[in-house]
């Protein structure tokens, strides 16, 4: 019997603060399994969020939940440093072997904001210098260090301004004039970004590093050409700057291969990794090569609970997981399909507008079909028609006009069709709301 916890519910407003308690939707649930949730009001919801690109092989995985409960019965708690012990070790010589390049060293944390402080920590004292280069709509957390180089939303900097770097434009090729080829302006645009910066702003003998999510997620979902991230490199190279991937939510298979920066074919200097690593535990890593990570020494960065011992567990098992129900294979087929099934959705409905992907990293903006601009208001209307028909959506962007689908890594064909079908009749309800018969 299911304990009834209602009063509480009620009362949500009063015990949790309002960055907590106002969030969407709230949805009150008992258990998770798979692809799906289960409410308290005993409806089954289809899950197309993964906990925000956490659980990637499905809510409490079987394999997964035997490594935690293993691991349980071994230690609770490390801390690294004061003691060591099996997993931490194993899960370092595993990550090694599947992350690009010599990025083989790890400084584990609890939380994707921790893994980003831990990259710009380690650039700046690697190279002595005192500036980071941000992109606009580029989210890296809300800690002070992290919420220095996050531009994604200006709420989120407001009365707090963090200083210590500079920001220029993503990748869009959605600004690209008409007649001019897409790939071509946005690398042009990079150079003469960069120019501008660097002859106005802040030499490049004073900039760390550059960091960049090589897939802007919060801001938007909008994927850069290969070319562009090429250029980046090239770039950090010819002025000795160093180049922090943010792969809190590309990394895990989320774009088809284990990180963003494999699909790209663009090796960083320091990566952050975290959410899918672990499927729901708190679990992060800061990730360099080697001779890099020498140079950060004793007592220039700690943790107490970073790297906990049953989190490591989990890990393991996520990467076992991953590998033995080829999951990088499916992302790819199950995201060309979710895609090649939206575009259509896109045809019958014109409160779509773009649809951007790439694996299970899926987009769909939310438009009012007579002026074209971005709909906040209407996508949260969707978001909620949706959720009553039984599938889960989150949103982003920097008016909160994208549709954000990010279902498990091993979500089947029938699992995208029953959810689609349960969006194409959110949109057809909201259509006829606002007086658009599709």
């Amino acid at each position: 019997m299911v304990k009834d916890w209602s009063h509480l519910i009620e009362n949500m407003s009063n015990l949790l603060a309002p960055s907590m308690a106002k969030d969407h939707p709230n949805l009150p649930v008992i258990k998770e399994e798979g692809c799906y949730y289960y409410g308290v009001d005993g409806k089954k919801y289809l899950d197309f969020t993964s906990g925000i690109a956490t659980t990637n092989v499905g809510h409490r995985h079987p394999k997964v939940v035997q490594a935690i409960k293993d691991g349980a019965d071994q230690l609770a708690h490390g801390p690294s440093g004061v003691i060591i012990y099996e997993s931490i070790l194993t899960l370092a010589d595993r990550l090694a072997k599947i992350l690009p390049g010599n990025l083989d060293c790890f400084f584990f944390g609890n939380s994707g904001t921790e893994a980003i402080e831990g990259a710009i920590k380690l650039a700046k004292h690697v190279t002595q210098r005192p500036y980071i280069v941000s992109f606009i709509g580029c989210f890296h957390g809300r800690s002070m260090g992290a919420l220095s180089v996050t531009t994604s939303k200006s709420k989120y900097r407001k009365f707090l301004q963090p200083s210590g770097s500079y920001q220029i434009p993503y990748a869009n090729t959605a600004d690209c004039p008409e007649g001019v080829d897409p790939e071509t302006y946005v690398v042009e645009k990079l150079e003469k970004d960069f120019k501008r910066l660097f002859d106005h702003q802040v030499t490049p003998e004073e900039v760390a590093a550059v960091i960049v999510e090589p897939v802007l997620g919060e801001g938007g979902y909008i994927v850069p050409p290969k070319a562009w991230l090429k250029k980046l490199r090239e770039i950090c190279d010819r002025h000795n700057i160093l180049l922090i991937f943010d792969e809190v939510q590309t990394g895990f298979g989320r774009t088809g291969e284990w990180f963003a920066a494999q699909t790209f074919d663009v090796v960083p200097d320091i990566m952050a990794i975290a959410k899918g690593i672990a499927n729901g535990l708190p679990l992060s890593a800061t990730v360099a090569s080697k001779e890099l990570m020498k140079q950060w020494p004793l007592g220039s960065h700690a943790t107490t609970f970073g790297g906990n011992p049953i989190a490591c567990s989990a890990a393991l098992a996520v990467l076992d997981v991953i590998e033995e129900e080829n999951l990088l294979e499916n992302t790819k087929k199950m995201g060309t399909y979710a895609v090649e099934k939206l575009r259509k959705l896109k045809e019958k409905h014109p409160v779509i507008g773009d649809i951007r992907a790439i694996g299970l990293m899926i987009g769909i903006e939310i438009i009012d079909p007579k002026t074209k601009e971005a709909n906040s208001d209407g996508l949260f209307r969707i978001l909620d028609l949706a959720l009553k028909n039984g599938v889960l959506f989150y949103f982003c962007g920097n008016k909160s006009e994208v549709i954000r689908m990010i279902p498990p890594l091993n979500v089947t064909k029938e699992q995208i069709d029953a959810g689609l079908k349960m969006l194409d009749d959110a949109l057809t309800t909201y259509e006829k709301e606002i007086g658009i018969y599709a």
